[in-house]
């Protein structure tokens, strides 16, 4: 059984890279922003954020999610059912493969990477309810203050206006999960943006 640690320490990042270098698959929880838990390998350690590769309630991959260390709550290495899960992603020869060298210092970093990795992101912002509010779309434009996006709607529709998103108000980003990945499949290829005011936001997820 993995150790659950409570992660409000100085020695959290540490956890977080032993955890990478040894490939251990491991679980996580971030009490304030979702119930539930997420499960998968670490990917990189920085500054601010970590990046997860992600294995999801299928036991396949789900994308990865580029989180803040303050946002955890506990930590599980290994996942005490890492036995189990590990032999179920080598039989469907699912091997993670997370970016080398991904920045991970602050947000402008991370949000610029995630744009060139993935065609669309998932920007996960902070509410004043409990939970994340999420939404989906492909970064157009960088501003000092934070960047624009061109959403998907949750019925698969671009949006012909941009988006403003500043950088103080994200807790995390996502690609390739398998939601974002099937919206972009419908929705096909972005309209071009009419000229807007860009400091809206869509429709979350």
């Amino acid at each position: 059984m993995g150790k659950v640690i409570q992660l409000k320490t100085s020695g959290q990042r540490a956890s977080l890279r032993e955890a990478q270098e040894s490939g251990q698959l491991v679980r996580l929880w971030r009490d304030e922003l979702e119930h539930g838990s997420f499960c998968g390998y670490v990917g990189g350690v920085g500054r601010e954020f970590f990046l997860l590769w992600v294995v999801g309630d299928g036991v396949s991959y789900d994308g990865m999610y580029v989180m803040r260390h303050r946002d955890i709550s506990e930590f599980e290495a290994p996942d005490k059912h890492a036995g189990f899960l590990e032999k179920a992603l080598a039989l469907k020869g699912i091997h993670p493969t997370p970016p080398a060298d991904f920045p991970l210092d602050d947000i402008n970093q991370v949000v610029q990477a995630a744009a060139a990795h993935a065609p669309v992101i998932g920007v996960h912002v902070d509410s004043e309810d409990e939970a994340e509010v999420c939404y989906i779309g492909r970064v157009v434009s960088v501003e000092e203050e934070g960047f624009n996006m061109q959403e998907i709607t949750p019925d698969a529709e671009w949006l012909r206006e941009p988006s403003f998103f500043s950088w103080d108000e994200i807790s995390t980003i996502s690609m390739e999960d398998a939601y974002a990945t099937a919206l972009l499949a419908v929705a096909g290829d972005p309209p071009p943006l009419e000229q807007g005011s860009g400091d809206g936001f869509g429709r979350a997820h």
